[in-house]
């Protein structure tokens, strides 16, 4: 079954937008307009993902997120024209899961859910017993990574990427690939970016090490692999 998605919207031109193009990607797709009618909806069968506008007839969509909590802990992003810090802030405090500020394009909105969606579904899975790859670990419950014991101390994205490399030791992933598996919203990453993280990731890997050995792999033309003590 597909996840089914709740549009809180009372703009009708943009309401039709999103849903249309939410219902394209695949979802089950539900509209309310009326602010107080959407979270009588969200307590009575919460839906997998809200999106909720903030300016809203009946209830205001900070108040709507803030009962909605109280009743469920499914993903909600905001959708507003309000582009203040301060308005950002309070609903991501509120339990926001994600903002959107208008104008934007469709094919954001459904990018953004894909990825809340994938970040919800990993949450919820069970802890996982750490990758390991001779003398790299990776726990992936605590997003942390050592060698020979040693803390990388790796950013977000270069966990991802590394996890990815040490899943499937040897294997040979294209930037493309990467790009898609790695990373969850891909909205500010292109694959040039991929170049960057994979030379701090060496970098981290060799001073952890106490060697020259290099832990990634470059194929001209084609990609990465984790593959010790390889020559580049």
């Amino acid at each position: 079954m597909s996840p089914r998605i709740l549009v809180v919207e009372d703009e009708p031109d943009i309401a039709t937008i999103v849903v249309d193009y939410l219902r394209h990607a695949g979802y089950t797709v539900e509209h309310q307009v009326d602010g107080r009618a959407a979270l009588a909806s969200i307590v009575a069968a919460p839906p997998d993902l809200t999106l909720l506008d903030i300016m809203l007839p009946g209830m205001d969509g900070l108040d709507i997120l803030r009962q909605a909590r109280r009743h469920t802990q499914n993903p909600i992003i905001m959708l507003t024209a309000r582009v203040e810090e301060v308005d950002r802030l309070i609903g991501l405090e509120l339990g926001a899961d994600d903002y959107i500020c208008k104008p934007f394009s469709p094919r954001e909105v459904v990018a953004r859910v894909k990825a809340v969606l994938r970040r919800s579904a990993a949450a919820q899975e069970p802890p996982t017993a750490p990758t390991t790859v001779a003398a790299l670990a990776l726990d992936e419950s605590h997003w942390q990574a050592t060698l020979h014991g040693t803390p990388l101390n790796l950013t977000r994205r270069e966990f991802k990427l590394l996890q990815v490399l040490a899943r499937q030791r040897g294997r040979i992933f294209s930037r493309a690939q990467l790009l898609d598996q790695a990373y969850d919203d891909t909205l500010d990453v292109n694959e040039r970016a991929i170049d960057s993280h994979i030379k701090n990731l060496r970098k981290k890997l060799k001073a952890a090490s106490g060697d020259d050995t290099d832990w990634i792999r470059s194929v001209y033309g084609v990609g990465f692999a984790l593959d010790p003590g390889a020559t580049n």
